[in-house]
């Protein structure tokens, strides 16, 4: 059989723009070289407990578009996203909130709260100028990522809940990160532990595996397939290709390699109904192997689909690595270097008239869901107009 669209990947940049062409009246086949459908969302059930497989992933968006699309597809609990971080046994709220800054230093009002956050932006600052030969007056500049977020959050949050988490994230000295990865910190002189604070946000209920299955029904898919060991006859079955994986995977490397993050998941399931009482907690010390434990069960607050509390829990460790060739690529290392390189790769995109590279991994962004399923509609529309 010959097809409109060939879609490689069954993620949500290719479900979503499958659905779509499918709605548009033409004949699509979705294929995906995992056993699975529903790319990084994929969730599977274990004891009532929807596990996500490759890491967390809660929906949140403030764009109302994307927001009644993907609730066609999915009814969404109320699940705000509210993580502890643990530094050595102290407990903080994430995100940066009065409840952070009581347990931090005793202060009681969002004022003690400024003022201490104030006095050791400056005193760091003023340190900084005077290293650099620079009077206090001039514009600071953060030369990495420490810098950067000293200036914004001053030395004790840093050094106890931003420090250890991210050079264990990156794999290396904050010193050695550039600024940019954090060009602001969410800081609220508030009560309020929402980290998202999105005007709409939740997890799908039953599975973001069961919203991709709607999304994909009626479309041919077939699993278990690697488009790039028989490109020439998979490309013979369609008028278009989709393609939702790496870039430089495509173009068999021949630039060199793109860099990426990975994560490593050590998954358990145990006997008991309660490990840690909350969906993720952080730990921010660099001694701690792991950056940060899930526990699933509390994204559905602790319930199966009949209201049930769950006797069982399942736990994930979530260990960061440098990515090798056959590994899982989750977060694309966008540092100079790579991003001149993402530049090459995309201009020998650009002449693959057939081809459409699109998602996470085809341009080589860090999307959230919601930007996901904008840039699927978007280049949906503008591909089936």
């Amino acid at each position: 059989m010959h097809y409109n669209y060939l879609v490689v990947g069954s993620g949500l940049y290719g479900a979503v723009f499958a659905h779509e062409a499918k709605k548009a009246g033409k004949s699509v086949l979705v294929i995906d070289k995992r056993p699975n459908i529903a790319g990084n969302v994929y969730t599977k059930q274990v004891e009532g407990i929807h596990v996500h497989e490759y890491g967390a992933h809660i929906f949140h968006t403030n764009n109302k578009k994307v927001w009644k699309y993907i609730t066609q597809f999915a009814e969404f609990n109320r699940f705000t996203n509210s993580p502890v971080a643990n530094y050595k046994g102290e407990l903080y709220s994430l995100p940066f909130n009065m409840y952070t800054f009581n347990k931090m230093w005793g202060v009681v009002t969002p004022q003690e709260a400024q003022a201490k956050i104030e006095e050791q932006k400056k005193d760091y600052i003023v340190k900084k100028q005077q290293e650099r030969g620079l009077s206090q007056d001039a514009p600071f500049e953060a030369q990495n990522l420490e810098e950067q977020a000293i200036s914004l959050i001053g030395t004790d949050i840093y050094e106890k809940l931003i420090k250890g988490y991210t050079e264990k994230q990156w794999g290396r000295p904050c010193t050695e990160l550039p600024s940019f990865i954090i060009k602001r910190l969410p800081v609220r002189l508030t009560f309020d532990n929402n980290y998202f604070n999105a005007l709409y946000q939740g997890i799908p209920i039953g599975g973001y595996t069961k919203m991709v299955a709607n999304l994909l029904d009626g479309i041919e898919v077939r699993l278990n397939t690697d488009y790039l060991k028989d490109k020439k006859t998979w490309d013979a079955l369609a008028e278009r290709v989709i393609y939702t994986g790496p870039i430089d995977a495509y173009f068999d490397f021949k630039l060199g390699a793109l860099e990426y993050r990975s994560v490593r998941f050590e998954n358990e399931l145990l006997d008991q109904p309660n490990f840690q009482g909350n969906a993720a907690v952080n730990y921010t010390d660099r001694e701690t192997p792991w950056t940060r434990i899930i526990e699933h069960k509390w994204f559905e607050f602790g319930k199966d689909e009949e209201g049930r509390d769950l006797p069982k829990t399942v736990i994930s460790r979530e260990y960061s690595s440098e990515w090798k060739p056959g590994d899982e690529p989750y977060y694309p290392v966008n540092d100079q270097k790579n991003s001149a390189l993402y530049q090459k790769y995309k201009e020998l995109a650009d002449q693959e008239k057939k081809v459409v590279f699109g998602g996470r991994l085809g341009e080589y962004r860090y999307y959230d869901m919601d930007m996901v399923i904008a840039s699927a509609l978007l280049g949906s529309e503008k591909e089936l107009s």
